[in-house]
């Protein structure tokens, strides 16, 4: 049996609650949630070697936009050696640039897992759009082995992205925002069937309350 621990985690670009920017307390709280992949959102390019660095795992970077003149999207953080990456593109005209980024990964004596990596719209047209193009990217032909796609889903309610997606993989949810009162289920897990959960939280400590305005979400998981 191979079990490993995945979580997904909007970062809000390392500012804290209290609008200090200070990637090391995301790096703190990454070391208390101790995941083997794991999948953060609005990440700044500037910070990435000093977040690889000090994480201590394989990471790909996947831009979506720039901010600042940095580039700027989704980074996947893994403990497990890199095969493969790709970066796709789900932007919606006139809508801020989104992408899904899927990096291939491979635990020792276990399956291939397609992670992805993706931060959808705000508003609910544009996710509309956006779940029929993820339901593309997930049934590409060529992927063999067991998905897991994480992310900042921006959907509260039982919204279509949620349903189609619900449709094909097994969904895990939970209250994630805001951090300080965490009310609404903004962070989602889905998985292949083949992958058994055996348990799923919200990292609520001291630091993951302070770090950002999302509360990371953590899902164990299992493969014969």
């Amino acid at each position: 049996m191979i079990r490993f621990r995945v979580a997904t985690y909007n970062t809000h670009k390392s500012r804290g609650m209290d609008w200090r920017v200070r990637p090391e307390r995301i790096v703190q709280v990454l070391r208390e949630v101790d995941a083997d992949i794991v999948a953060l959102q609005e990440v700044i390019a500037d910070q990435l070697p000093w977040l690889a660095e000090h994480a201590g795992m394989a990471h790909v970077f996947g831009a979506a936009d720039h901010i600042r003149g940095n580039e700027y999207g989704n980074l996947l953080l893994s403990r497990f050696p890199v095969l493969g990456s790709e970066n796709y593109d789900v932007s919606v005209e006139r809508r801020e640039p989104r992408r899904c980024l899927r990096v291939d990964v491979q635990p020792p004596g276990g399956p291939l897992l397609h992670i992805f990596a993706v931060h959808l719209g705000t508003s609910w047209f544009e996710r509309r759009r956006q779940a029929l193009r993820l339901t593309e990217i997930l049934e590409k032909t060529e992927l063999a082995g067991c998905r897991v796609l994480l992310g900042d889903f921006n959907e509260w309610t039982r919204g279509l992205s949620t349903r189609m997606l619900s449709e094909r993989l097994s969904a895990n949810h939970s209250r994630t925002y805001p951090g300080m009162i965490p009310f609404l289920h903004l962070d989602h897990i889905y998985h292949d069937p083949e992958l058994r959960l055996t348990a799923l939280r919200r990292h609520r400590t001291r630091a993951s309350l302070l770090a950002s305005d999302h509360l990371p979400l953590v899902a164990d998981l299992e493969v014969s």
